[in-house]
C-alpha cells in the first residue's frame, strides 16, 4: 500500500531558551495539519521521536493543541529517532490500521558535548566519551586509508554553511572559507570546531496517509542496529576490533531500503545525510553508496555534493548548518526533501529532483535511511 506524506511543518532549529519541548512541537505540529489540510481528529494515532525530550513528550506537545485522546507513542532512537516514528506510522499505514497518522519529532538539547546514558560512567570520566574522541579517531582513519586531509573537511563545511546561508530555518546563515575553518580551535585532532555540529533545539513533523497518487511517496524507511565487533562503530566506541568485514548499520539499512523501494544510489537525485562532523558525512555517501570510499577525495575535488554537482548533498546545509535537535534531526531531513521532491525549496532547489533519501545514524547504533519519490507530474 502507498503511503504518502501530505502535509510538513517545522520549527526553526536554533537555540531557544524560552520557549519549552511542548511549544516547539506545537509549532511543527500545526504547520504540518495546515499543510495537509488536516482538522482536529482527522487523523488516528501519533508517533513522536525524542532522546532528551522525558516522559510522554508526543503527549505535552498535542495536549498543549488540545489534539489528545488518540493513541500517541514516544519513540527513542538516537539521532534516528525521528526517522524509527516515521517507520512505525508508514508500517501501520502499510497494515492497513490508520488512513492518516501525525509524525513529528522535537528536542530540547543540553548545550556543549553531547553526553549519552548509553554508556556507563566510566566511560566519560576517563575520557573516552564517544564526542568528539570517538569522531576524530574515525576521521583519522579515514583520513588515514583514502587520503583525505584536513582542506578537504574544511570543504564539506565551507559546502553545507553556504547551503545554510539560503535556508531560512538554519541556526548558522553565514558562509565560511576554508581559512577560517581551519582557524577555528583544535576540538580533537583533526576535527575543528566549526567541522562538528551544535546540539540545540527544534522540532519537526509530517503527516502521512493512505496514498492516493497525488503527494510525495514514502518509498522506503529502513532502521538497522549494528553488527558487533566494530572498534569504531557508535556502539562500541574505542572499544572491539578493527574488522573491515564487519557492514556497518548505515549500510545495512541503505541496501534494505534500495531493495524496498526499487531503486539504488544511480537513480537519487539528492541526499540529506548525517553530518555529526565533516568526515561523518563523507563516509555516509560511502556506505550509502554514493562513492566508493576510496573515491572520497576525488568526490570532493570534483564538488560532486555541491548544489549543481553530480549528486547535491545536504540542499539544507546539513546539521553543520542547522545543528542537531536530535529527535527532530531525521524529521528535518524529510521535511527538506519534500520541499525539494515538490519544486519549492526555493534558492535551494535542485532541478528536476523526483527521487531524495535521508540518513542518520545515532547511538546504539541506529541507522535509518528512508527514501522518498515525488508525486507524479500530471
Amino acid at each position: 500500500m502507498r503511503v504518502e506524506i501530505a502535509g510538513t511543518g517545522l520549527h526553526t532549529f536554533g537555540r531557544h531558551p524560552e520557549t519549552s519541548l511542548a511549544q516547539l512541537g506545537a509549532t511543527a505540529v500545526r504547520a504540518a495539519l495546515e499543510a495537509a489540510d488536516v482538522g482536529r481528529g482527522d487523523f488516528q494515532a501519533a508517533y513522536c521521536g525524542t532522546a532528551y525530550g522525558g516522559v510522554a513528550s508526543g503527549h505535552r506537545v498535542l495536549g498543549a493543541l488540545g489534539l489528545t485522546g488518540g493513541p500517541i507513542v514516544d519513540v527513542e532512537a538516537g539521532c534516528a529517532s525521528g526517522a524509527a516514528a516515521l517507520q512505525l506510522a508508514a508500517g501501520a499505514i502499510e497494515a492497513g490500521r490508520y488512513e492518516r497518522v501525525l509524525v513529528f519529532g522535537v528536542e530540547r538539547m543540553p548545550k556543549g558535548m553531547i553526553r549519552s546514558s548509553f554508556f556507563e560512567p566510566w566511560v566519560e570520566e576517563a575520557g573516552l566519551s564517544p564526542a568528539p574522541a570517538y569522531f576524530a579517531l574515525r576521521a583519522q582513519r579515514l583520513m588515514r586509508e583514502t587520503g583525505l586531509t584536513k582542506q578537504d573537511l574544511a570543504a564539506v563545511v565551507v559546502k553545507n554553511r553556504a547551503n545554510g546561508v539560503l535556508n531560512p530555518d538554519a541556526m548558522f546563515r553565514k558562509a565560511v572559507t576554508p581559512e577560517e575553518v581551519l582557524a577555528s580551535r583544535v576540538v580533537c585532532d583533526p576535527l575543528h570546531l566549526w567541522m562538528l555540529c551544535s546540539p540545540n533545539d527544534g522540532a519537526a513533523a509530517v503527516v502521512l496517509e493512505r496514498g492516493r497518487g497525488r503527494g510525495v511517496e514514502v518509498a522506503a524507511v529502513s532502521l538497522r542496529s549494528h553488527l558487533p565487533g566494530s572498534v569504531l562503530g557508535e556502539a562500541t566506541p574505542l572499544s572491539g576490533i578493527p574488522d573491515d568485514d564487519i557492514t556497518p548499520p548505515t549500510a545495512l539499512a541503505a541496501a534494505e531500503a534500495y531493495e524496498k523501494a526499487g531503486l539504488g544510489p544511480e537513480d537519487l537525485d539528492l541526499v540529506e545525510c548525517q553530518d555529526t562532523d565533516a568526515a561523518r558525512e563523507l563516509l555516509a555517501c560511502a556506505e550509502i553508496g554514493l562513492c566508493p570510499v576510496g573515491e572520497l577525495p576525488r568526490w570532493v575535488h570534483e564538488g560532486a555534493g555541491l548544489p549543481h554537482g553530480r549528486l547535491p548533498v545536504n540542499t539544507s546545509g546539513g546539521l553543520l548548518s542547522k545543528g542537531e535537535p536530535l529527535g527532530a534531526s531525521a524529521l528535518g531531513q524529510v521535511v527538506e526533501i519534500v520541499a525539494q521532491l515538490r519544486g519549492e525549496a526555493g534558492p535551494r532547489q535542485v532541478p528536476g529532483a523526483s527521487v531524495g533519501l535521508a540518513h542518520t545514524i545515532g547511538r546504539g547504533a541506529n541507522a535509518s535511511v528512508t527514501i522518498l519519490k515525488a508525486p507524479a507530474r500530471p
